[in-house]
């Protein structure tokens, strides 16, 4: 229930941060400006939320790569086609966003994981 709660507050901050974005650009008339924010919104939410998968210590590192996965194939995929970003004229479109989906997961992924090897490298390194 912890992890649930420190799921909920990473994602509830940059949503209300990014939703305050997004009301104040409707005030300004700023609509197209306004979606956007919502949706980052709502992928920021998702991201905060999902991040404490890897805090399970129960679950080794494959199956909690495997869940982040499918949380984030079932909530921010969806809200990247709902974006209105990407043209959807055809499945070959939906299948390019996928793509680009997963290429984007992949750099954010490996970016992270080496940039936490890193700082736990240092951390050892201070300590001895």
């Amino acid at each position: 229930m912890q992890l649930f709660l420190n799921g909920l507050i990473r994602g509830t901050v940059p949503f209300i941060i990014l939703s305050s974005i997004s009301i104040w650009n409707k005030l300004q008339g700023s609509v197209g400006t306004s979606r956007i924010f919502l949706f980052y919104s709502l992928i920021a939410f998702f991201l905060g939320l999902t991040s404490v998968i890897y805090q399970i210590k129960q679950w080794n590192f494959l199956k909690q790569i495997v869940a982040h996965y499918i949380a984030m194939l079932i909530t921010v995929f969806p809200t990247l086609l709902l974006l209105g970003a990407y043209p959807l004229d055809s499945l070959g479109d939906v299948l390019k966003v996928y793509l680009e989906f997963n290429k984007v997961g992949l750099i954010l992924f490996f970016s992270s994981f080496f940039i936490i090897k890193l700082f736990n490298k240092l951390n050892v390194a201070k300590r001895n």
